[in-house]
């Protein structure tokens, strides 16, 4: 379907801080191991798309998205106050969140569009995302203390709107964002109070010095090269993957204990090595991002922490292996490798291995790494209504964490487009001489023999 050409002109606001509705604790709190990883501190930064839906209130008066979420934010800031704070490094090299109740950051904007023209951000323009969130220069101060959260919402002329959220990962992992989200979506709808009600509870995932850390995986001496990297000019794209298409990929390697997940994470790992044309001999490493709430240590977390609780699963292959053994090992490689990392053992010595020192895999940037995440279990497309009924799209912005060459996130289907039921959505970002062989790639998915 062919979309007409869109010139955007936003008009923005004055940025504003929302603070708490009412007096909240003032504490400085210590943050978790997990919390603590370097690469962590970066914010993340999601668009939420809401259609019209001419809501009026029983007067017959139209609601304004901005002045309704504005004021759930003071409202749900009195549970999760330290969002309302300041990320500050302490002299031990650790962060740490200084509750002053400076408020967050919260900018409106209004588009000259409908929201029909740009498809609801279905991935035809993922820049677009980037003026439809606060970015971070405008969530620091001048000493560089973070504001852990901050928000935009824009509407457009349809009546429709985005929220723009912008989450530190050092305060809050996917999981921990989509659980704040809908609260504020609960109280801008009208409850009294979260279903769910917050819990810090950091102190759970501190380790211990170890003197045995776990090893790096892979050695940057012997990591693969691109010829397209290093660049800073990356094309952002959501590749669309439908159920039928699963289906015939898992029924080719003739194993129905793979996972669509696993099952996927082998065939787009080669195919972004394909697509950047890593050096033959040299290793690459998958690096999938594993949830571990349920299978922490000798208990699950409280219900509703919303820390960090990730540690790394990482498969290392050269490329020649990537590229000849056949996909049904990898995927076996990728299983036996997820599931390993939901151990005890395994959890408690990730936690004690970043307590000692900084995990860093040393290469950022070369393309030798691809970090794996999936945002399906979420649930920021369920259950999060603002009384404009629930969104229809949620895309990552482009920019900060979500703006790596060495990032690639699954995520659900959009709300609106019945034909993708079942499927997956792939974000990724490749320097633009890689994208349309990354492209080819994705599209003989759909060729594949059962």
């Amino acid at each position: 379907m062919a979309f007409e050409k869109v010139f955007l002109k936003f008009d923005m606001k004055e940025v504003v801080l929302v603070k708490p509705s009412k007096p909240t604790p003032s504490s400085i709190l210590s943050m978790s191991t997990f919390d603590n990883e370097p690469a962590h501190y970066s914010l993340c930064q999601t668009v939420h798309v809401y259609r019209s839906a001419n809501h009026d209130t029983p007067h017959g008066q139209v609601l304004d998205p901005v002045h309704v979420i504005k004021e759930a934010l003071a409202k749900v800031l009195l549970y999760y106050y330290p969002l309302a704070g300041r990320l500050v490094k302490h002299v031990d090299g650790k962060l740490r969140v200084n509750c002053n109740a400076d408020g967050v950051p919260f900018l409106e904007a209004i588009a000259n569009c409908d929201l029909t023209s740009l498809h609801y951000l279905d991935g035809t323009d993922t820049k677009t995302a980037k003026n439809l969130v606060l970015d971070l220069p405008h969530s620091q101060d001048e000493n560089g203390y973070q504001h852990p959260l901050v928000l935009q919402v824009t509407k457009f002329l349809c009546g429709g709107f985005t929220i723009g959220m912008g989450a530190s990962h050092a305060i809050c992992d996917g999981y921990g964002a989509s659980q704040f989200f809908r609260a504020l979506a609960e109280l801008a709808s009208g409850k009294s109070e979260p279903s769910v009600k917050p819990v810090w509870d950091r102190e759970r995932l501190v380790g211990t010095i170890t003197k045995q850390p776990l090893q790096s995986p892979m050695d940057e001496a012997c990591a693969a090269v691109s010829p397209f990297l290093p660049t800073t000019v990356l094309m952002h794209e959501c590749s669309k993957v439908d159920s039928e298409s699963i289906r015939r990929l898992k029924m080719s390697m003739k194993n129905e204990s793979f996972t669509t997940f696993e099952s996927l994470a082998a065939y787009v790992w080669r195919s972004r090595a394909r697509a950047l044309k890593l050096s033959y001999d040299g290793k690459t490493m998958l690096n999938i991002i594993v949830g571990v709430r349920q299978h922490l240590l000798d208990s699950p977390l409280p219900y509703g922490y919303y820390g960090n609780a990730i540690v790394d699963a990482n498969v290392v292959l050269t490329v020649r292996e990537l590229n000849e053994r056949p996909l049904s090992e990898i995927v076996k490689l990728i299983k036996e490798t997820k599931n390993a990392a939901f151990t005890t053992d395994y959890i408690r010595n990730t936690i004690n291995t970043l307590e000692t020192k900084q995990v860093d895999h040393n290469m950022e940037g070369i393309g030798a790494l691809m970090t794996l995440t999936e945002w399906k279990h979420l649930g920021f497309l369920e259950k999060v209504d603002f009384g404009w009924k629930e969104p229809i799209n949620i895309i990552p912005a482009p920019c900060n964490m979500f703006e790596s060459v060495d990032l690639c996130i699954f995520a659900s289907p959009n709300n609106f487009d019945p034909s993708m039921k079942g499927g997956v959505r792939i974000f990724s970002s490749l320097p633009i001489a890689a994208m349309p062989k990354f492209r080819e790639e994705m599209e003989a998915l759909r060729l594949i023999k059962p």
